[in-house]
């Protein structure tokens, strides 16, 4: 049997755009339950800055592939394989190793991909949508009728976040940096957006749930942490997923002492208070979430009924050559991104 080689991109070592390397390697041999994906796009996304600066949690040693989504076509399948086969176009996910031109994977965590999407709109569906599907249904346990605040509505977190909710029946707001990123996430379908104005914006915000929101997802940290837990209604929930504001906009290596001072003047919860205010804050990865393949499975049929029925939609999607991931992160760390980034590994036929 031939060998299969894949062109992969790797993080030597945590730093900035100059450790992203393409390497070539072998892969393994075909397991019974896996396929093998010739990949036409990866997913570009927050969590792939993190891994690169070295801060990112869940990543033990280097060096590491970045990236949890692909899309492509199937070139083999394993015997036991059930229901997929060669030919078929897939999207998937995977805890690291995305940023690779032919991928092994579980069939548990690789799906057809729904009618009239293209590849690169595929690659950018399953992270934000099955963290988002978590955060809501799982985290949040939110209910109809709740009002729901996003931060960084136009992100694609953001943006999977507000069509999730609106299609459980929630009354939606976000914050954004931008009118033309506040014109997005109405096309989306959100209730009301309003663009930052260094914590003047909460005005506009408090008018809108004027009994305070019942969930607030935040994945910036700093100050808006504290202030959404103001903003809480009784029984209220802040979601917090991520730290976007711990670094420095438009850098692309960490400034050890700016991150330090951030850390230590972060926003700090009492428990004991959070009795008395009745209110809660909640943390979460969906990297975590892995291992759980029952549960991704189930966020994921969801999902894909929410699209099928037109309660969600693709998200816009930027694409850049594979070879030129770092820029898709200088994209990322500008700020100035809205939907998501895609890396494109080879033309869809």
């Amino acid at each position: 049997m031939p060998k299969t080689v894949a062109q992969e991109i790797i993080v030597t070592r945590p730093g900035g755009h100059r450790v992203l390397e393409v390497r070539e390697r072998q892969l393994p041999p075909l397991k019974a339950r896996q396929v093998l994906v010739d990949v036409a796009a990866c997913g570009v996304n927050f969590a792939d800055i993190c891994v690169r600066l070295g801060v990112y949690s869940a990543v033990k040693k280097y060096p590491v592939v970045p990236g949890f989504e692909f899309a492509g076509v199937i070139t083999a399948a394993g015997e036991q394989v059930r229901e997929l086969k060669a030919g078929d176009r897939v999207f998937g996910i995977t805890r690291f190793g995305g940023y690779a031109s032919r991928i092994l994977v579980d069939e548990d965590y690789v799906w057809p991909c729904p009618r009239g999407l293209s590849l690169e709109q595929c690659a950018a569906f399953p992270a934000v949508y099955l963290t988002a599907e978590h955060a809501a249904r799982r985290v949040a346990r939110v209910e109809k009728g709740e009002a729901a605040l996003i931060q960084s509505a136009a992100g694609g977190m953001g943006l999977a976040l507000t069509q999730i909710l609106s299609a459980g029946g929630l009354k939606t707001a976000g914050v954004v940096s931008s009118a033309e990123k506040a014109d997005l996430c109405r096309r989306f379908g959100i209730g009301r957006v309003v663009i930052r104005d260094g914590g003047k914006e909460w005005s506009q915000l408090e008018g809108f749930a004027p009994k305070g929101y019942d969930v607030i997802f935040d994945a910036n940290g700093g100050p808006s942490l504290l202030e959404g837990y103001r903003r809480l209604a009784p029984s209220g929930r802040l979601v917090v997923y991520g730290a976007a504001q711990m670094l420095e906009r438009g850098e692309s290596k960490i400034h050890w002492l700016k991150l330090a001072w951030k850390y230590l003047t972060r926003s700090k919860f009492d428990p004991l208070a959070m009795i008395t205010d009745n209110k809660g804050v909640l943390g979460f990865n969906v990297v975590y979430l892995f291992h759980e393949k029952e549960r991704v499975r189930a966020h994921m049929r969801n999902l894909l009924e929410l699209l099928h029925n037109g309660k969600i939609m693709p998200l816009p999607v930027r694409s850049f050559p594979f070879e030129q991931a770092a820029e898709a992160h200088r994209a990322i760390e500008s700020g100035q991104t809205s939907g998501k980034l895609v890396l494109r590994v080879r033309e869809e036929s």
